[in-house]
């Protein structure tokens, strides 16, 4: 029987769902465009962003769980997000459920992408080369900005996508931007991206997403710097791994 479903949910998805995908890819991302050289970009990449994400999960037999929504923040005032990364599908999940207003820190590989990085870059999402230095420090320059004019920053600190399911340690950039702006730091779980579609497979396949929002962080709480810092970046580690299965953070506590 998972036999014949997944030969039908093959002919499904090659005749109907990834064309469907890359056709409302290709409109969703050069409206994005038109909205940004207009002057209506956040609006147009928050909320066209929000209908392009959903109908990617829809298409892709993706339901999704949110928990911790009493945690969700109740004011406009900026965070720092930070995630594990488990697939690409994570930036689905969160543009889809996540509803504020915000600026995504990507990879630079993505501003090259055909339609995708031409709607980040007109959003004025910010890019990273994580193998220059000087890049990650405009990158957290161009972040620092973001968060004083009000947008929230998505950034998954484990900094690329994991390779096993498993989480690997945060990196310290998001705290040091929320510590220097005394911004809070808001932790998010994701659990089930890994088995729709992991780091080098092409075909997505139907599984359950869970997201829990946890109760958010500061820096200044967790000591004085630059200790806090340290502290900080390991206390929203393991908020982030706590709901997650054993065997997906096993190398964190490595």
């Amino acid at each position: 029987m998972k036999k014949l479903l997944r030969i039908l949910y093959y002919i499904y998805y090659f005749l109907i769902g990834l064309p469907l995908f890359v056709i409302e890819t290709i409109i969703i991302c050069t409206l994005i465009v038109i909205w940004c050289s207009i002057g209506y970009g956040s609006w147009g990449s928050r909320n066209f962003g929000r209908v392009w994400a959903k109908l990617a999960l829809w298409l892709h037999f993706c339901p999704v769980e949110i928990e911790g929504m009493e945690n969700y923040p109740k004011e406009d005032a900026p965070c720092v997000v930070v995630a594990n990364h488990q697939s690409s599908f994570d930036i689905y999940v969160l543009y889809a459920y996540i509803r504020m207003s915000f600026k995504w820190v990507l990879k630079e590989e993505l501003r090259k992408m055909p339609f995708i990085g031409w709607a980040c870059e007109a959003s004025g999402f910010i890019f990273v080369d994580d193998k220059s230095r000087s890049s990650i420090v405009q990158t957290i320059e161009a972040a620092k900005k973001t968060l004083a004019d009000g947008h929230s920053v998505f950034i998954f600190p484990e900094g690329s996508r994991t390779m096993t399911g498993k989480m690997t340690r945060f990196k310290k950039g998001a705290f040091v931007m929320a510590s220097e702006l005394d911004v809070p730091i808001l932790p998010i779980s994701i659990d089930g991206a890994f088995n729709v579609l992991r780091r080098g497979d092409w075909l997505a396949y139907p599984h359950k997403i869970k997201i829990t929002i946890h109760p958010k962080i500061k820096v200044s709480d967790c000591g004085e710097l630059p200790a806090g810092i340290i502290h900080a970046t390991r206390k929203a580690q393991d908020i982030v791994a706590s709901v997650l299965p054993m065997e997906e953070h096993s190398e964190v506590e490595k």
